[in-house]
């Protein structure tokens, strides 16, 4: 008779969120298992609801709601988000699936594509319209916005640098932590600053963005719901995508940041109205000009003067 092996056992299959809820139920405290209660009662509302909206439905705080994911051993809301919703998506986990050493140009390409798609699309699902609108008012009442990024967070910055300035606002970006942080020391007050981090726990960015709050600026933070940069904002878009550590696979949250910033830029120019519209033609006549694509109005002026 052969002796068993561990390995030859039944294997056991991952255990689904829901059910963790509901074996973590009677040790909840009783405003954590509001939570937990609101999560069962409509699990597949919540992988597209804000953290608030989640709190508000359950009658807490969102520290609360916090307090709730780190119970059953998430880090916080947004990976607890992101798995229910891998538990409810059913068509959507197919396609996160990692990219594998092995894998030909065809599978890569389809897995980062779906990959990207789907990360977009969920965004979309959570992005509270509400705090958009906020964020337009802010940035289109500015009279300069400031832009705060590191690492990749900061090739996002300036990549919305580029958008707005062709709108008529003054606009900088900064990726250098002590170069934000001198600014932040100095910004004025009607100025608003764009805080951009995946996982908002950078040190450098929340101190530079309480030094900017101190003085009196609003904060637009596109950053994680439950971080520490989030408690800092005066308005917070909560950017959560769905990371994978996997040395081959790219950052989800860069794609959410570029759509969520040109979201933004696209309020900006529907609130300037015709001014604004017309900045953006002129803009888009001296890229034609440079390009030598033909004669815009300003051309033959330009040619009187230096004649």
């Amino acid at each position: 008779m052969s002796t068993p092996h561990p390995g030859d056992g039944p294997v056991t299959a991952p255990r689904s969120v829901l059910a963790e809820i509901r074996d973590a139920l009677p040790g909840l405290r009783r405003s954590e298992r509001k939570v937990a209660e609101c999560v069962l009662a409509d699990p597949d509302a919540v992988p597209e609801a804000p953290i608030a909206t989640l709190a508000a439905r359950a009658g807490v705080s969102e520290p609360t709601v916090v307090r709730f994911c780190r119970a059953l051993g998430h880090s916080g809301f947004q990976q607890f988000r992101l798995a229910l919703a891998r538990d409810t998506a059913g068509g959507d986990a197919c396609m996160i699936s990692g990219i594998e050493r092995d894998d030909s140009i065809a599978s890569l390409t389809a897995k980062v594509m779906d990959r990207s798609v789907t990360t977009l699309l969920q965004a979309r699902r959570s992005l509270d319209t509400a705090r958009i609108e906020a964020a337009v008012a802010l940035l289109a009442g500015a009279s300069r916005i400031e832009l705060y990024g590191q690492g990749a967070s900061g090739i996002v910055a300036a990549d919305a640098q580029h958008k707005l300035f062709r709108l008529g606002i003054p606009v900088v970006a900064y990726s250098d932590p002590h170069v934000h942080g001198m600014a932040a020391a100095i910004v004025p007050a009607n100025a608003v600053v764009v805080a951009i981090s995946h996982t908002g726990r950078s040190r450098a960015i929340v101190e530079s963005v309480a030094r900017a709050r101190h003085n009196g600026a609003a904060v637009i933070g596109i950053t994680a719901a439950d971080s520490p940069l989030a408690a800092r904002c005066s308005v917070v878009l909560g950017a959560e995508a769905d990371e994978d550590t996997d040395l081959y696979t790219p950052m989800m949250s860069r794609l959410v940041h570029l759509a969520i910033l040109d979201v933004l830029a696209a309020g900006l120019a529907v609130a300037g109205g015709e001014a604004t519209l017309e900045r953006l033609r002129r803009t888009k006549r001296s890229l034609t000009v440079a390009r030598g694509d033909g004669d815009t109005a300003e051309q033959p002026a330009a040619r009187e003067r230096l004649s």
